[in-house]
């Protein structure tokens, strides 16, 4: 399994502290597609066609960054990556997860919580 910080992640990041972006909303996501996220990943392999769920943003510790959402789905499917992202379409793949395996069904929903530390 890999997670990511994406380089696109880190611009945005270093955008939001210098001021040259404004942090916004931000969301989470799934995919179903097969692959393995590289540094220079910018988007979930294939992902699903449900709306983004909204994130929670909280700092649960001095150095970290915390992204918690709930996507529910209307479908038979297997998450197999997810990620949060900068907004509800398109947008930026902050911090990514490959490898997964969670089969859902209509009526499911996933709760994905990703923490970035700064180190």
């Amino acid at each position: 399994m890999a997670v990511v910080y994406t380089q696109a992640g880190e611009e945005l990041l270093v955008d939001y502290i210098d001021g040259t972006v404004t942090p916004g909303t931000h969301y989470v996501s799934g995919g179903t597609g097969a692959g393995s996220f590289v540094k220079g990943t910018t988007t979930l392999f294939t992902e699903v066609s449900e709306a983004r769920a909204t994130a929670t943003k909280s700092q649960p510790a001095v150095d970290k960054n915390r992204w918690v959402g709930t996507q529910a789905y209307t479908g038979t499917k297997t998450i197999t990556n997810a990620g949060a992202l900068s907004a509800s379409a398109a947008g930026t793949l902050i911090v990514a997860v490959d490898a997964l395996s969670i089969a859902v069904v209509n009526g499911d929903s996933i709760q994905f919580t990703f923490d970035l530390e700064q180190t």
